[in-house]
């Protein structure tokens, strides 16, 4: 499962916004206000990794509506939160040996 990692930052906030279920421009508004804007999802790419993440057990269709718009929600499923706890743990790898390597060397100028 590691060899999915690491995740990219849009795929990696799309599964946070799922984590309740949610559909396409709600995930789009969540990932919005997790980040204060930074970044911002684009409909393909959204629906592009949606698909991808399904494919892979990530999240499973959590309900659709038989109007005629036919909004879909999508909710993460086990595997999907073992994705993001894993790469919760990577990120804190990298913070630490970069922390560490700052302060072994913050006495040196640049």
């Amino acid at each position: 499962m590691s060899n999915e990692l690491p995740l990219t930052e849009g795929v990696y906030y799309i599964l946070l916004a799922l984590f309740k279920p949610n559909h396409g421009y709600g995930i789009i508004q969540d990932v919005q206000a997790l980040t204060k804007d930074r970044l911002q999802l684009g409909a393909g790419t959204l629906y592009g990794a949606l698909n991808t993440m399904m494919e892979r057990g990530w999240i499973a269709l959590y309900s659709e509506e038989s109007a005629s718009r036919k909004k879909k929600e999508y909710l993460i499923t086990d595997v999907g939160k073992e994705i993001v706890a894993l790469e919760i743990q990577r990120l804190k790898e990298l913070v630490s040996h970069g922390t560490k390597i700052l302060e072994e060397n913050e006495d040196e100028s640049i």
